[in-house]
């Protein structure tokens, strides 16, 4: 069996009298005859207030992304950023086709869930992707929060259990948390039914604690084998998504021979702090938001192309 591996008022009238109903009434009645219509026009000053508030009502929108964007640049400034993260476009209305990835396919792949490093669009966006949640942050989340970045979190159970209610924060914040297995093993070493209470244990957990099961699965370290994602198949697994760029607190590392980030690539990271890396979770995401922005890059959320 082949093994792959990896390293968004109504108004009343009140009546009048005599002579002025009549004068009305005559009024009404050219009015109808000499125009040929029959609507009642509101006097000048209800013409001037009815301008005034339309007018208002367009410029509500515009006043609250005037505010947005001051609350973003304040927060650019407040996290060192370099400059101010680029606004992701709207996701496609028609979502790109998903395959697996060249050289990447198992026996019977196109039946089973497609791996891919990167996902076909023009747009120039990435997706950033974090895993297994050792590390748990406070200041990450406010990070990611005030600068308003999206991201996809791939969870295990044994690091997550340290600390659930840090992970609903995050789903709070509309962050989807998906399935990185129980244990993080090496999956191609274990039998079907080991994979397969792997995954879907750890679709059984998410459920359990955050009231979705996950339809993302990402296989620890990126090895798998056919086994793999018939389980995960198995255990209601849509996509499986790797990645094609890695980024830490100090570097980044490339799949690609150019060392190039294209369109629609999967960048990964991890949970980590200070005891495995030089420096924090917030230093890596502007490790990131530095690079991916100066080359004209916004960060989209993945499951709104898949």
């Amino acid at each position: 069996m082949r093994t792959v591996g990896q390293n968004d008022k109504n108004r009343s009238l009140s009546g009048v009298r005599g002579g002025l109903a009549v004068l009305a009434a005559v009024a009404l009645v050219s009015g109808c005859t000499q125009g040929g219509d029959s609507e009642v026009r509101p006097a000048a000053g209800q013409q001037a207030g009815e301008k005034a508030r339309k007018e208002a009502r367009k410029a509500e929108p515009a006043a609250e992304r005037r505010a947005q964007r001051r609350a973003l640049v304040a927060a650019a400034k407040r996290w060192g950023l370099k400059k101010v993260p680029l606004t992701p476009p709207r996701p496609p209305a028609v979502k790109p086709t998903i395959t697996t990835r060249e050289g990447f396919e198992v026996d019977g792949h196109d039946s089973l869930p497609p791996v891919f490093t990167t996902v076909p669009t023009r747009q120039k966006v990435v997706f950033l992707t974090i895993d297994d949640g050792a590390e748990k942050d406070p200041a990450f989340l406010r990070m990611m929060s005030e600068l308003k970045i999206p991201y996809t979190a791939f969870l295990s159970d044994y690091l997550v259990k340290e600390d659930y209610g840090y992970f609903r924060k995050m789903q709070a914040g509309g962050v989807t948390l998906n399935n990185h297995t129980l244990r993080h093993p090496y999956l191609p070493g274990l039998s079907y039914a080991r994979q397969k209470r792997e995954i879907c244990g750890m679709q059984d957990v998410i459920e359990e604690r955050y009231g979705k099961r996950p339809t993302l699965f990402r296989p620890p370290f990126g090895n798998y084998n056919e086994d793999t994602l018939r389980a995960a198949r198995a255990c209601g697994i849509r996509y499986a998504p790797i990645w094609n760029e890695e980024v830490f607190v100090d570097r980044w590392e490339y799949r690609e021979w150019d060392r190039k980030i294209r369109p629609g690539d999967i960048v990964l990271s991890h949970f980590r702090g200070r005891e495995d890396w030089k420096g924090t979770m917030p230093d890596m995401v502007r490790r990131f938001l530095n690079k991916i922005t100066e080359e004209g890059y916004a960060v989209a959320r993945l499951e709104d192309y898949l």
